[in-house]
């Protein structure tokens, strides 16, 4: 479908903002995709992706091919989520070391509020919904208490978590990038991409060279991934679309316990600059936490969070209302 250039602005900030949840391990861009309303366009589109694109492109043109393909809609999005990710990566980093509670809490209100407004997308909670359910928060759960594993920093393995990673990316409730931590490729992953940014701009070729294969690895995982997975979930929301909400629900309420905001320590890893950062975390109450509680500041960035989720809520409505 054709839009207009301020239309694909609003989807470069949703995109921006999907990019700025995927580089927080325990939150799901893909939470952000579909309270923002384009969840659905999003799998679709990807969906609808083959190779006649270009039997389109060569019997039609250019710009007929963009428009069927709906291509202006991807490159806005996936144009925000890496400028996302390039720009915010390092400034989230010292927010969760420097600010920790403050940072979880505002991505604890914003997943409550996410839970609410996917649950409401069930209509009948019937006993296999509360099963779906129950089976969804159990699965997410034992991902944010299971043990990451030690990656190889070999190129099949940029390619494979680059297929797993972006299947939890999409997921609401599944975090891309912690994925990525219980794999064991984080460290590996971001320190190719930092180490190609790096590379290029002090014009060491011999690294960019070595980097950028890895990078383009996980990315050509991460179009393989995303492809076969679209079709998967185009079809639960045709077939199953209540089951897939249930099943959704489950994982953010289960995922929950990644973004408690009090933490204590269990054990460290050593990350690519020498610096010991956590490994294994035990959710406590505020009164059990090893720092400061800051309660008051917790409560405050949760609602803030919550409101902000409510306010893409309502931006998501009007449109649909607007486009009827």
């Amino acid at each position: 479908m054709s839009k207009s250039i301020f239309s694909y602005f609003i989807i470069l900030l949703k995109g921006m903002a999907m990019g700025a949840a995927d580089v927080v391990p325990g939150v799901s861009g893909g939470t952000i995709a579909f309270i923002s309303g384009i969840y659905q366009e999003l799998i679709e589109t990807i969906d609808r992706l083959d190779f006649g694109i270009i039997k389109v492109w060569k019997k039609e043109g250019f710009k007929k091919m963009f428009i069927h393909y709906n291509l202006g809609f991807l490159v806005s999005l996936f144009l925000g989520v890496f400028i996302s990710i390039l720009s915010l990566a390092n400034l989230i980093s010292y927010l969760l070391e420097n600010h920790p509670v403050i940072v979880w809490s505002f991505f604890f209100g914003l997943v409550v509020a996410s839970i609410i407004y996917i649950g409401k997308q069930i209509k009948k909670w019937s006993p296999i919904i509360i099963i779906t359910a129950i089976i969804g928060v159990a699965v997410a759960y034992y991902i944010t208490i299971a043990t990451p594993a030690q990656a190889p920093d070999a190129l099949y393995f940029f390619f494979l978590s680059g297929c797993i990673a972006i299947i939890a990316m999409i997921l609401p409730g599944v975090s891309g990038s912690f994925i990525l931590v219980l794999l064991g490729s984080y460290g590996i992953v971001l320190s190719s991409l930092t180490d190609f940014i790096d590379g290029v701009t002090s014009g060491n070729w011999e690294v960019v060279k070595t980097s950028f294969l890895k990078v383009l690895l996980f990315i050509i995982g991460c179009v393989i991934g995303l492809k076969l997975f679209s079709k998967a979930l185009k079809w639960m929301f045709a077939h199953k679309q209540e089951i897939t909400s249930a099943i959704l629900t489950g994982f953010m309420i289960g995922s929950l316990n990644k973004i408690w905001p009090w933490k204590n320590v269990l054990s460290t890893r050593t990350d690519r600059h020498g610096d010991e950062v956590p490994l294994l975390e035990k959710s406590v109450l505020p009164s059990s936490f090893e720092g400061e509680p800051l309660v008051m500041y917790a409560i405050v960035f949760s609602i803030i969070g919550f409101l902000a989720i409510f306010l893409l809520e309502r931006l998501a409505v009007r449109k649909k209302i607007n486009a009827n």
